[in-house]
C-alpha cells in the first residue's frame, strides 16, 4: 500500500551493547497485548522485533485533537518501516470538541471514567484521549477486516495510534482535496469513494466525518484516514443522518469539481445494501 516499507525480518533481534539515542525509544511492540495489536496476519513489513527501535523523524501533521509524527521502527543496524504514530493531545493541550452525538450508541465501560469525561476533569481529558485513540484503533481495525482501504493499523498504546505510514519516502501521500483534477478526470477517484462508502455501509457504518480532506490520494488509489467517530449506523440514533452527511459532503466537492453526481442516488445505494 505504501512505498515507504523496507524489508525487515520479524524474527527476534536483540542489540544487548546499545541503547536508545536521543529521538528514540525501545518499540512498543514486545509490550503491547495482542489486543492492542493490528489485525491477523500481520503483513509481513511489520516490525516485531525486540531488539528494534522507533526514532522520530519529525511532525507530518497538527491538529486540534491530535498530531501525526512519523517514526522509523527498526533493528539497529538493519533496515526499517516508517510509520505514521498519531498522538492524542494530553490534557493541557486538547479540549476534545468532538459532539456527544457520535458517541450515542457507546459506552464506556468505568463509570468513574464516563462521570470524569462528562465533567471535562483534568482527568476526564486525560481518559478522552486515551479513549479517542482506542476507538480510532478499533475503527481501523474494522475497516481493514472489511476491506475499506485504510492504513494498516499496527497497534495502540495509551493515547498513539501507530499506523502503516502511506506516502513516497518521508512525503505523506497528498489529500484527496488537494487534487487539481477537474469533470471527468475525476470519475475514477469518485467511484471509489463511492465504494468506500459502500464498504462502511455493508459492514453497518458511516463514517461520519467523511471529506476530500481524510481522503488520502496516493497515485490513484484513494485510501481512508481519520476514524475516531465512526458511526454504528443502527445503533445511533442518527446513524443514517451521519452516512447522509458523508455522502452529501463529498458529493458536493465533486460536483464542485466539475463531476456532475447525484447523492440521492448514492445514498438509496448505500441504504438498501445495509439492508
Amino acid at each position: 500500500m505504501s512505498s515507504a516499507r523496507f524489508d525487515v525480518s520479524s524474527s527476534a533481534v536483540t542489540a544487548p551493547d546499545l541503547e536508545p539515542g536521543p529521538d528514540q525509544r525501545w518499540s512498543t511492540w514486545p509490550a503491547s497485548p495482542p489486543t492492542q495489536r493490528g489485525p491477523l496476519p500481520h503483513p509481513a513489513w511489520v516490525v516485531t522485533a525486540s531488539g528494534a527501535f522507533d526514532t522520530e523523524l519529525g511532525v507530518v501533521k497538527t491538529g486540534k485533537e491530535a498530531d501525526v509524527h512519523l517514526i522509523e521502527r527498526a533493528v539497529p543496524g538493519t533496515s526499517g518501516v516508517l510509520l505514521a504514530a498519531k498522538r492524542y493531545r494530553s490534557t493541557h493541550h486538547s479540549d476534545f470538541h468532538r459532539s456527544g452525538s457520535y458517541e450515542e450508541g457507546r459506552s464506556m465501560r468505568n463509570t468513574r471514567d464516563a462521570r470524569a469525561v462528562h465533567r471535562k476533569t483534568s482527568y476526564g481529558r486525560s481518559v478522552a484521549a486515551g479513549h479517542w485513540a482506542a476507538s480510532e484503533f478499533e475503527a481501523l481495525c474494522r475497516a481493514w477486516r472489511a476491506g475499506v482501504p485504510v492504513p494498516y493499523p499496527v497497534q495502540v498504546s495509551d493515547t498513539e495510534v501507530l499506523m502503516e505510514f502511506v506516502g513516497d519516502g518521508r512525503t505523506a501521500a497528498p489529500r484527496l482535496a488537494q487534487s487539481r483534477l477537474h469533470g471527468e478526470e475525476l470519475r475514477d477517484a469518485f467511484d471509489q469513494v463511492v465504494a468506500i462508502l459502500g464498504a462502511f455501509a455493508r459492514a453497518g457504518f458511516a463514517h461520519g466525518d467523511l471529506s476530500p480532506y481524510n481522503l488520502l490520494d496516493h497515485h490513484g488509489r484513494v485510501l481512508v484516514i481519520d476514524l475516531p467517530q465512526i458511526v454504528d449506523v443502527a445503533a445511533n440514533p442518527q446513524g443514517y443522518d451521519f452516512l447522509y452527511r458523508d455522502v452529501v459532503n463529498v458529493s458536493a466537492w465533486f460536483t464542485r469539481r466539475g463531476l456532475e453526481n447525484d447523492p440521492e442516488d448514492v445514498f438509496a445505494e448505500l441504504v438498501a445494501m445495509m439492508w
